[in-house]
């Protein structure tokens, strides 16, 4: 990559080996240049070295890094990463499945999707069934709340889907959040270990989570 790329891409590559995942929701300017043939290459170029490249989910609604070649401290760090991923999926899949009770929809939340702690505060309070299915979910170690009020407990939740680049808040006064193309690649990679890996996840995993995927 020439000095004028770097310079140019030096930026968007920190956020990319970082672990940062790039979609139209999270970033829509990086999203476009990351769509352009030639600045993939030239991603590529520089990355090839580091034994990384750029990825994306089938859709191409989402960029990330992968490892090229997966020699040994490949393979170590992307079993920790994979550890991670899988201590996180059922809560994850248990709050797709949460979202689509609570405002009643049909599909599962898409990238792009506004959620507002409001609605589901107002449903749960009405609603004792997914009120307490809340509560386990926000006191899961992934989430991790403390509290037993409501408003505080899905203030976590909120925080930590933030944290985790799932949603995305405009405006930091303001309670509303914008579901990002994170949530394509964990649905893609829960079918992926369902149905490649033979991971237990749909036997850990409730019914209700299984027609999710």
């Amino acid at each position: 990559m020439s000095e004028r790329s770097m310079t140019e891409h030096g930026p968007l590559l920190e956020r990319l080996l970082a672990g940062e995942f790039i979609c139209a929701v999270s970033d829509e300017s990086a999203f476009r240049r990351l769509q352009d043939d030639e600045v993939r290459e030239q991603l590529d170029t520089y990355l090839r070295p580091l034994n990384r490249r750029l990825a994306s989910n089938d859709e191409n609604s989402v960029y990330f890094l992968a490892w090229r070649h997966l020699d040994e401290g490949a393979r170590e760090q992307l079993s920790r990463q994979l550890a991670d991923t899988v201590n996180s999926l059922l809560p994850m899949l248990e709050w797709l499945q949460l979202v689509q009770e609570t405002l009643g929809r049909d599909g599962l939340a898409a990238p792009g999707d506004v959620l507002k702690p409001a609605d589901f505060s107002s449903r749960c309070e009405d609603n004792q069934g997914l009120r307490e299915r809340l509560e386990r979910l926000a006191t899961d170690p992934f989430f991790g709340s403390q509290s037993d009020q409501l408003d505080a407990q899905l203030k976590q939740v909120f925080k930590r889907l933030k944290e985790h680049g799932y949603l995305l808040q405009p405006h930091a006064d303001r309670q509303y959040f914008v579901v990002t193309a994170k949530i394509d690649y964990l649905v893609d990679l829960a079918r992926f270990i369902r149905d490649e890996e033979n991971l237990p996840v749909d036997e850990q995993a409730p019914a209700s989570q299984e027609s999710l995927l």
